[in-house]
């Protein structure tokens, strides 16, 4: 049986919370985004170049997103040094991109969805204002989650060309 990206119910767009509420309800959007933009998929789909013109993939994407979760909330954020890249290499700097395979899509959906669930964790209970050195100087939670925000919000345009250019489906 051929694996297929599961169906997503995003819920409604978020609307009148306080600051960090809002921040967590913006970012499990934009999260929810890109698992609608996959669903029904097949890993083959996935991983399909369906722009002549770019190497990206919608599988490509979820690999990507899951390695800037981890980044972000763990690496810089909670400072967990140790941990290493998911997919990326000296020898493979965009190996999140490069190197995704369809009969791999089903794990690297499960790779995602737990490094979604870790930095909720690690962001759990933590100040917006707590600070993290950064090659720029000192940032803060609050600016991980803006980030994540902006990042999720361009690679979520992107995955609506990828699909649309897949399939023809479109939506928000």
């Amino acid at each position: 049986m051929t694996w297929t990206a599961p169906a997503v119910d995003r819920g409604a767009f978020p609307y009148g919370h306080d600051e960090r509420a809002s921040l967590e309800a913006y970012l499990d959007f934009h999260r929810s985004t890109l698992l609608l933009k996959c669903s029904g998929l097949t890993g083959e789909q996935l991983a399909s170049r369906p722009v002549p013109s770019t190497t990206l993939t919608l599988l490509g994407l979820v690999r990507h997103l899951a390695e800037n979760e981890r980044w972000w909330f763990r690496r810089m954020f909670d400072r967990q040094d140790a941990l290493g890249d998911l997919y990326c290499s000296e020898e493979h700097p965009d190996g999140d991109f490069d190197l995704g395979d369809a009969a791999g899509a089903q794990e690297d959906f499960a790779v995602y969805a737990r490094e979604v669930e870790q930095a909720r964790q690690t962001a759990q209970g933590r100040s917006l204002q707590e600070e993290f050195p950064a090659r720029t100087g000192d940032l803060t939670l609050r600016w991980v989650y803006l980030h994540m925000i902006e990042e999720y919000a361009r690679h979520n345009g992107h995955a609506d060309l990828l699909r649309e250019a897949l399939d023809g489906r479109t939506g928000e």
